[in-house]
């Protein structure tokens, strides 16, 4: 039998050469190559066709799942999800029977991942389809619109879900966003462009190149210079509206200012 063609998607570089390690002692597979965000992903999953991808949930510019719909559930390879998830998140993964490695996993734990991903490769070279599972976990994880309604966030050490609804408001930091939910502000390895396209339009508006604002959030609307605002939001903080960013935000509220 042709061997299991892999691809490995991580951000971290030990993840990476742990899993190839691994990988490359198994006589029947090929490693293809690995990959560090989503975006990577998608055009190696596209030039590549691999069989199997051992994919990182949350990686830079589109996760995980953004990489499943951005291929294609139909066209997704056998997937192994590598994540940090808790065991409450966990429950989607097993509901839905799709294979995942908690980090940090061992061998033991690799090798049961790896035989159910060498059967799920059989079935699918045998005309089976996989792409069932994989649509009923992106529905299960997100809104009816499609829209994020959580988030999995890593504060002290530990990982929990934090709902779209109690963020304030969003700034960039780097590589980086910086979640403000009241007093507290929790960093989250995305970019601001591909965190916005995954948020409500109608709840979340960019209103600078550094911020986004939850609009039940907002209370007032001041105007300074050139067409600017600062924007005033329910516990105090203060942000600019850009000049360039004034007309989505009067599209959301209504009206024009």
């Amino acid at each position: 039998m042709a061997k299991i063609r892999a691809l490995i998607v991580d951000d971290e570089p030990l993840a990476r050469e742990r899993l190839r390690t691994l990988l490359q002692a198994e006589a029947d597979l090929e490693v293809l190559g690995d990959c560090r965000d989503g975006r990577q992903a998608v055009a190696a999953i596209q030039e590549q066709s691999p069989d199997l991808v051992f994919l990182d949930v949350q990686i830079p510019e589109l996760d995980g799942f953004g990489v499943i719909e951005a291929v294609g559930v139909d066209e997704a390879p056998v997937i192994v999800f590598v994540t940090a998830y808790d065991h409450y998140a966990l429950h989607a993964f097993e509901v839905h029977a799709v294979d995942y490695l908690l980090k940090p996993f061992d061998e033991e734990r690799f090798q049961k991942a790896l035989a159910r991903a060498r059967n799920a490769v059989e079935n699918r070279r045998s005309g089976g389809r996989v792409g069932e599972k994989l649509l009923a976990l992106l529905q299960d994880l997100k809104a009816p619109h499609g829209y994020l309604e959580r988030l999995v966030v890593k504060s002290a050490g530990r990982l929990f879900f934090l709902r779209t609804s109690e963020i304030g408001w969003i700034e960039s930091a780097g590589n980086y966003v910086c979640l403000h939910v009241g007093s507290e502000a929790h960093l989250l390895r995305e970019t601001m462009n591909g965190l916005e396209a995954q948020l409500d339009p109608a709840r979340f508006v960019r209103i600078h190149r550094t911020a986004i604002v939850n609009i039940d959030e907002v209370k007032e609307l001041q105007p300074l210079f050139h067409g600017e605002y600062q924007v005033m939001l329910r516990d105090g903080t203060q942000l600019t509206l850009s000049r360039g960013y004034r007309d989505r935000l009067q599209e959301v509220i209504g009206r024009e200012f």
